[in-house]
């Protein structure tokens, strides 16, 4: 079957040859468009979505092709599954059900290439823990660390960790030797303590301007410490609830396109109607607009909504082009993660400016 769609980056109509799912060839066209064809998404943090999560003790192989399928028809055709703070051994249950489920099903393992560790190695405060269990916040473990990556078959590729912890700075030279990319976020770290962990390693930072404290010295504070920086990238979570235009704008400069990830951050319960739910041990309630809190307090639960929804926001919010913010969500979380950034599952989708990118499908790449 020919497809006759418009390419994201340089709009020019191409044709897209698709044999069952699959595109055999991309070729210039002199058809008429009906799609936008792109790269599909790549998030670097989802925790889970329709009451299933990656933390859960329950979670079994069919749970996770669950999330993958539902993560698809958002145009997400890849991603890292993210397992958050707990308890050593909930964690160790968590990379070992992932991993046993890839190495059973190659189509999920090619949509799963690499894992999220966030926490446990987390500022304990309230506000930069946001809903981190606080029981379960540590000091870094290199030996714990390892235990977890033989749990996961080596695929932990990321690591988010605040910087203030003792022991930090060795656990980030020692994971940046082993290939893992270390990611500061859920930090009150001061801007010396920053600085000391890139120079260790450190490369991106989780969901830059949440995650921290609430009310903070104007100048002297994580957020402005970490935008400044230009040895880290950022992700940001544009979902229209985490951060306020503003930020979005302020930080996408500060870090380029070249240097920002978009990720939705989808919690356990994206995708839920509104209503209170139990999950890491602590009680989340999904609003109306799929905004997820810890009830009573100002502290959010991740996203109720997928990276289509995301891209679509920052593109309202922000001078952002189209293909800068397909490349923020699809390429740049590749190139970040040491993954290939050519090739890879395609995605059709419709889109006019100040509308939302509608995802029609997600095409795998040929593997013949």
């Amino acid at each position: 079957m020919e497809i006759h769609a418009r390419h994201y980056d340089t709009g020019l109509p191409v044709t897209v040859t698709d044999s069952l799912g699959r595109v055999t060839a991309v070729e210039g066209s002199a058809g008429s468009p009906t799609a936008w064809l792109a790269p599909a998404f790549f998030d670097p943090q989802i925790n889970g979505c329709l009451g299933i999560g990656f933390n859960s003790p329950s979670l079994t192989p069919d749970g996770i092709r669950t999330v993958a399928d539902e993560c698809r028809r958002h145009g997400i055709g890849a991603f890292c599954p993210t397992v958050i703070t707990d308890s050593f051994v909930a964690l160790r249950n968590a990379f070992a059900t992932l991993a046993c489920a890839l190495e059973t099903d190659d189509d999920l393992a090619r949509r799963l290439p690499c894992f999220h560790l966030e926490g446990p190695y987390l500022c304990g405060d309230d506000g930069p823990r946001g809903a981190h269990p606080q029981a379960h916040v540590r000091d870094p473990d290199w030996d714990e660390f390892r235990r977890l990556q033989d749990a996961a078959g080596g695929r932990i590729r990321m690591v988010t960790l605040a910087p203030e912890r003792n022991g930090a700075t060795a656990f980030i030279e020692q994971a940046t030797a082993a290939g893992v990319v270390i990611a500061l976020g859920h930090t009150a770290a001061t801007g010396e303590q920053i600085r000391d962990a890139v120079t260790a390693g450190a490369k991106t930072s989780t969901h830059l301007g949440n995650g921290c404290h609430a009310t903070m010295n104007r100048h002297a504070n994580p957020i402005w410490e970490q935008a400044a920086n230009d040895s880290l990238w950022a992700s940001l979570i544009t979902d229209g609830h985490h951060l306020p235009p503003a930020v979005v704008k302020s930080l996408l400069r500060a870090k380029s396109v070249a240097r920002t990830l978009l990720t939705c951050d989808a919690g356990t319960f994206a995708g839920c109607a509104p209503g209170r739910y139990a999950d890491w041990g602590t009680e989340v309630e999904v609003l109306p607009g799929s905004k997820i809190v810890v009830p009573g307090t100002p502290y959010l639960a991740g996203s109720g909504v997928f990276t289509d929804a995301c891209v679509s926001n920052l593109l309202r919010v922000t001078d952002a082009t189209l293909a800068d913010a397909i490349s923020m969500a699809s390429l740049r979380p590749r190139e970040l993660l040491g993954l290939p950034t050519d090739g890879g599952p395609k995605m059709l989708f419709d889109w006019q400016a100040g509308g939302e990118l509608v995802v029609r499908e997600v095409l795998d790449e040929n593997l013949a």
